[in-house]
Order: structure tokens, then C-alpha cells, then sequence
């Protein structure tokens, strides 16, 4: 399912995805050392201070809370010391740190254009200049052959700023006018502008301190959008605004007062109706307003009840609605638009044992579903009058697809895009009916690269407990196993999010040098259904670092590498689970890079004032309750830490990271650093000018990824 809103490069859904200075007198980091300074003097030593905590009866002592002060320049100088030295420990590094940054900015091509989208009488793109960090909004009336109309040059806007995020714009359903929602810091606060394209000019209306997530109504001058609170970051308003009005005046529409749902606003493929959804893990609940009529109250379709999730969309006269009510793989029901309750639906898809049913996109005359088996993504095509189905085929053993913008019904042809870890990003129109496929875009890779000189695998690890773990695998031809190649290990395994396996313009570097690099599709993902997420969640967690594992030892016995050959990677919620991994079994890691690392579960998620807690009860568990306390205290990379030889460690992370706070890779590698046996080297670098996603601009962001790799490489060299 699409959401209409079609040129917001994230959806409301993408959106809410989560994972997760100066001196004082008590001994604190002074002032960040120069580097060499750095490179003498060893490693910043945090200052401890012991913080009690107790819960359940138990007690645990924290000696680095003290670093969750951001404003404390402490903190800042400590953040500071530890750029710096890592700055010194990698400086040998810098000349390869600066030969990777080039491969991969060579294989980026310098001017880029995304395919153009069809709506309201415009072809809409997005293209790059070059040797310009920030897209480029354009469109073409009526014809591609029409005269170009550049309206908003992010590279502009982007003057004066360290941070600046655009993540799209929104047409209203004429075209006159466009929502875009901007951050100038990275902790996913915006101020939302808008731009009238017959005008040229920048109107006066802003909505400061929101989210990005945004609706048109019908009239192209009322907008619903949504607010989050404050401190925790949840979505839980969604208000009115009409043009030309003070903000002032906004009119509140919904609040979700259940501090476990996140809720925000989308608009139908009909474009009839204005969807207000309110969800959490489990459960879910919409509410409809006639997009005509914007000033109605909300209409509740299907109350919340816990267990039960789905999600809808509207065309013709009906809501087509995807709900697990029935069977745990979902399956597709359709209500009459005047009603939309349960006791109304009638099934349209049946669910399936094997078949996870993903999303869907509705056409008038056709059907086409986003569904999962054995782990791979397929698009199954069907007629509405009940013809045969078919499947579009894809043709290579590890792979992603998916549905891409489909805003017109009226059409025999569905978009999609596909990639897998050699064929770059591919863009296809398919004609349903004649099942023919129309190459509109394929993304140009540079810098010499030919897919021929690469192999994709894909093969089945079993776990502990007897189950078939997939991995998709590539390496440089003439790879032999032998058990001598250096081989980095991905996996995230979390929130039900599938790591599929598509093409990176930065990962040939590492293979063109050696690397064998590899997706664990762990339990906690969906690859293979959603019992795939259930026994990796909760008190299932474990399955997720034990299945890590396991595959690292299927990898190391089929010779793809060798002890002290092997490296770890994951970031946010994938950084809970190296650190947890590291942890269990710090012996069978090279290195490992943990990327803005959800580290410290248990202090995290007993604090409902930090961002994502309480949204997440049912993805860790409340440990308000001793079960859950006790489970994930026994698994937090934090708590867990001890003395042992740990493995080579990078951390990165942002100072305004609103997803995992700062705080969390600081304290990690405070205690890591006191506790570690191993002549090993642990590193961090913050962006201190960032948030969870790290620095924008499509160039320079690869500095980090550039440095990453070079601290791989520079290890897989070493004796």
C-alpha cells in the first residue's frame, strides 16, 4: 500500500520507524588533546561517578551517568577527547580513509535524475548537479518534453547549516502548491514551509516543532499534519491548518492519549479520504475524514483491541484493509466505505501458513500484492473479475523489490523497483495485462564497476534450536574458500524489519580488496514470516544473537573466512546486537563497527522521557515488569559487559541522536574500556553537528562510511 503522498521520500510508516564544555572540578575531561597529544596519552578516561539504581529489589550501580547532561560541557569535552583520539589512532589510516572516499564518490554519478512520477497534469523528479550535496525538486507539465520548472534548490537552503534534512515534498492534489517539512539540527524536529508554484513564493505559513508527516485535504489549502511531544518525540496530535491562517488558530483533530501509540495522517489512493492511524506493536486504529469535507470530525473505522493489527487504503467504493485478524501472516479484506468495522469485512486474500502478505496496491482493474516466501520478495498480480495470477519474475538468487509510486488507479501498468547486492537500483514499468517490462531506470555506477566481476550466494545456516537461517552472501570472482578472506557480517534483527539484500555504492570497496560480505536475515526481521519477528522479540530476544552467531559459524565452516578473519556490523537496533554478541562471544570477532548503538536497554527503557520508550514496551518488553526487568538485564550490551579480551571496536554516533541518545556508545565505551583484558583498540566518533542518521549531504556523508571501511581493512591486514 502506497500512500498518495507519493513524492515524500518517507511515508508517514518510514517515518515512525524506530530502532532506537569546558572543565569541572571533579575530575572531568579537560579539553579535547590535540591528536598527536591523543595518540600519547592513550585512550580519555572517563571520570566515575557512582549512580544508584534499583528496581525489583536490585541494585545497579552506573558510573557514567553522569554523561547524559548534553548541556554539561563536561560532556562535551569528553565527546571531544574521544573524537580526537580516534582522530589520532585512525591518522595512518587517512590516506586509505581518502581512497575509499573517492572510489565511492566516483561509482555516485555526478548528475542524477529519479524517474518521474505522473500526478495532477505534472511529471514531479528529484535530480542532483554536480559536485552539489542536496537534490534539486523539479517538475514537467504535461509532458516530459515540457520546459523544466526547478521549485525548490535544497542547495540553497542549505546555506549556513551544518545539518539540513528535507526528507520530501508534498503537492497538493492541483499542484499549486507544495508542503515540505525541514531539520536543521537531525532530532527529527521540523518546521513545516510551504510554496506556492504559481506564485514562486515561499508563503507565510510555518508549523515549527512538528513532524514531517503531513496530509492535503481536497480544497488544496487545508492541511492536517502532526505534532509529537516535546521530550519523548511521540506523534500524538494530528491538527488542521488552513492556508493563509495564523498557525495560532490551528485546530486540534485527534490526540492519541495511550502512551504506547504513535499516530499520523495519510491520504487514501482514491484521494478521497484523509486516514488519522493510530499504532503500536500490536495493535492498531483508524479513523477517516472526507478529504472534501476537512472540517468533519474524524469517523473511527475499527477500534484498537490488542493482538489484533492492520492497516487500510481506499478505492472505488471500498477499504481494502491488511490485518493479521485471522491468521499471523495477514491477509486482505475489503468493507463497504459506508461502514469499515470488522463485523463489515469480507476477505479478499486468504491468509497463508508459508506466504507473508507485506503490502498491497489497489488499480482499478488489478490487484498487486508485496508478499514474502522463503524469505524473498515476490509481486503477485491480480485481476479484480477473478482471472489467473501471476508473479513477477526476478531472476536472481538474493534480491529486494518493491512497490514504488503508483498515484494514478486508471492504469494496466504497475512501477516497481529492484536491486540486489550487484544490480544497482532498477526502475521497471510493468504492463499487467501483457506482462511485458519496461527498463526506465537503472542507477549509473561509476568508478569502473561491472556486476560481472561479483557472485551473489544465497545459502541456509541452521541455528541451535534446528531452524533454517537465510544469508545472502557477495564476493569479488575468484573468491576461494579457503577460510582466508576477511568476511563482514550484517544483521539488525528488530522491529520486524526485513534486511534485504540490495545493492551499496559503497561496498565494493571493501570486497574489490578482499571482503566476502554477508546479511544474517535473523530472527526478529520478517524474511520468513511474521513468526520469523515473534521468536526474536520479547522474551524470544536471544534468538537473535545466538542466530548471529550461529551464522558466523556456518560461515567460518564453509571456508568463506577464518578466525581472526571476521568482522561484525550492525547500527541502532543492529548495534544492540553486535554489542550483545560481543559480549557472548568476544572471542569470534576481528572487529566490530556498531553504528549509533541501542546499548543501555534496561535504563533506556525504565526512562518514559526519553524518545521511543513507552512505543516500545512490546518490542523489548516493560521492565516495570520483573520478567521482562530480568530477561533483558541478561542480555543488555551495557549490563553485561565484563572483563574479557574484547574484539577492535568503532563506534559512531550523533550529539542530537533522538532515536539512541548519545549517551548510550559514550557509557559503553566507558566500561568496555575499564573492563577490556585485550591489547585492542576502541574507538568512538560523534558527529556533533548530527542526529541518528549522521550527516547529510550524498557526498559527505561517505566520509564516515570512508572511515569505516579503512578501520576494516587496516585491521584484515594486520598479522
Amino acid at each position: 500500500m502506497t500512500p498518495a503522498s507519493w513524492l515524500a521520500i518517507m511515508t508517514a510508516a518510514t517515518l515512525l520507524t524506530s530502532c532506537r564544555s569546558a572543565p569541572d572540578s571533579s575530575g572531568g575531561a579537560t579539553a579535547p588533546p590535540s591528536a598527536p597529544m591523543a595518540a600519547a596519552i592513550g585512550p580519555p578516561e572517563a571520570k566515575r561517578v557512582p549512580h544508584r539504581m534499583e528496581s525489583h529489589g536490585a541494585v545497579r550501580i552506573d558510573d557514567y551517568y553522569w554523561m547524559r547532561e548534553r548541556s554539561d560541557p563536561a560532556v562535551i569535552a569528553h565527546l571531544e577527547a574521544e573524537n580526537a583520539y580516534a582522530e589520532a589512532k585512525l591518522r595512518h589510516t587517512e590516506p586509505l580513509q581518502k581512497q575509499i572516499f573517492d572510489e565511492i564518490v566516483a561509482r555516485i554519478p555526478q548528475s542524477d535524475q529519479s524517474v518521474p512520477v505522473r500526478d495532477a497534469g505534472f511529471f514531479w523528479y528529484q535530480r542532483f548537479e554536480p559536485g552539489r550535496e542536496y537534490p534539486l525538486y523539479a517538475r514537467r507539465k504535461g509532458s516530459l518534453q515540457a520546459a523544466e520548472e526547478i521549485f525548490l534548490d535544497v542547495n540553497e537552503l542549505a546555506k549556513g547549516h551544518a545539518y539540513y534534512a528535507v526528507p520530501g515534498v508534498i503537492p497538493n492534489d492541483d499542484g499549486s502548491i507544495v508542503g515540505f517539512a525541514v531539520d536543521t539540527v537531525g532530532r527529527r524536529k521540523y518546521d513545516i514551509h510551504f510554496k506556492d508554484l504559481r506564485s514562486g513564493q515561499m508563503l507565510p505559513d510555518v508549523l515549527d516543532d512538528v513532524t514531517a508527516n503531513m496530509a492535503w485535504a481536497a480544497d488544496g489549502k487545508t492541511v492536517f499534519y502532526t505534532r509529537q511531544d516535546s521530550d519523548t518525540l511521540r506523534w500524538f496530535q494530528i491538527w488542521r491548518h488552513t492556508l493563509g491562517t495564523s498557525p495560532a488558530s490551528d485546530v486540534l483533530v485527534y490526540e492519541e492519549k495511550d502512551e504506547e501509540f504513535n499516530s499520523y495522517v495519510y491520504r487514501s489512493k482514491s484521494k478521497k479520504y484523509v486516514f488519522i492511524h493510530s499504532s503500536q506493536t500490536v495493535a492498531d486504529e483508524s479513523r477517516v475524514i472526507d478529504a472534501s469535507n476537512p472540517t468533519a470530525p474524524p469517523r473511527l473505522l475499527q477500534a484498537r483491541e490488542r493482538g489484533r493489527e492492520y492497516s487500510v487504503d481506499h478505492l472505488r467504493d471500498h477499504f481494502y484493509i491488511r490485518t493479521n485478524d485471522g491468521g499471523s501472516n495477514f491477509r486482505l479484506m475489503s468493507a463497504p466505505e459506508a461502514r469499515g468495522d470488522r463485523q463489515s469485512w469480507s476477505e479478499v486474500v486468504p491468509h497463508r501458513k508459508d506466504v507473508f502478505l507485506e503490502g498491497f496496491e489497489l488499480f482499478n482493474d488489478w490487484l498487486v500484492l508485496e508478499e514474502r516466501g522463503e524469505g524473498l520478495i515476490r509481486l503477485d498480480v491480480r485481476r479484480w473479475d477473478g482471472g489467473e495470477h501471476h508473479s513477477i519474475d526476478f531472476g536472481e538468487p538474493a534480491y529486494v523489490a518493491g512497490l514504488q509510486a503508483n498515484p494514478d488507479p486508471d492504469t494496466d501498468v504497475v512501477r516497481y523497483v529492484y536491486s540486489s547486492l550487484t544490480t544497482p537500483r532498477t526502475t521497471y514499468d510493468y504492463d499487467m495485462r501483457t506482462r511485458e517490462k519496461t527498463l526506465l531506470k537503472r542507477d549509473d555506477v561509476g568508478g569502473g564497476y561491472d556486476p560481472a566481476d561479483y557472485v551473489t550466494e544465497r545459502v541456509w545456516a541452521p541455528a541451535r534450536d534446528g531452524k533454517r537461517i537465510p544469508v545472502s552472501i557477495v564476493f569479488r570472482k575468484g573468491f576461494v574458500k579457503n577460510g582466508t578472506a576477511p568476511l563482514l557480517l550484517y544483521g539488525y534483527g528488530s522491529y520486524g524489519a526485513s534486511m534485504d539484500a540490495a545493492f551499496s555504492f559503497t561496498i565494493p570497496s571493501l570486497l574489490d580488496r578482499g571482503f566476502v560480505y554477508a546479511i544474517a536475515h535473523i530472527r526478529g526481521g520478517q524474511e520468513l514470516g511474521r513468526e520469523w519477528y515473534e521468536e526474536g522479540r520479547l522474551l524470544n530476544k536471544k534468538n537473535t544473537f545466538t542466530d548471529f552467531i550461529d551464522v558466523a559459524e556456518f560461515l567460518l565452516a564453509g571456508g568463506y573466512s577464518g578466525r581472526d578473519r571476521l568482522f561484525a556490523s550492525g547500527g541502532s537496533a543492529g548495534g544492540l546486537l553486535v554489542g550483545a554478541v560481543m559480549n557472548m562471544r568476544p572471542d569470534l570477532w576481528r572487529g566490530v563497527v556498531a553504528r549509533v548503538p541501542f546499548v543501555d536497554v534496561i535504563t533506556t527503557m525504565l526512562d518514559e522521557s526519553i524518545p521511543l520508550t513507552t512505543s516500545e514496551y512490546d518490542e523489548w518488553g516493560n521492565p516495570n515488569d520483573k520478567r521482562y526487568y530480568d530477561y533483558m538485564l541478561s542480555y543488555s550490551p551495557y549490563d553485561q559487559v565484563a572483563r574479557a579480551a574484547y574484539p577492535n571496536l568503532l563506534i559512531t554516533t550523533g550529539l542530537h541522536d533522538s532515536q539512541v541518545q548519545y549517551w548510550e556508545p559514550a557509557k559503553w565505551l566507558a566500561r568496555l574500556r575499564a573492563m577490556n583484558t585485550a591489547d585492542t583498540t576502541l574507538l568512538m566518533k560523534t558527529e556533533m553537528e548530527a542526529g541518528h542518521s549522521g550527516t547529510t549531504g550524498r557526498f559527505k556523508r561517505h566520509e564516515e562510511t570512508a572511515m569505516i571501511h579503512a578501520f576494516l581493512v587496516d585491521l584484515a591486514k594486520r598479522p
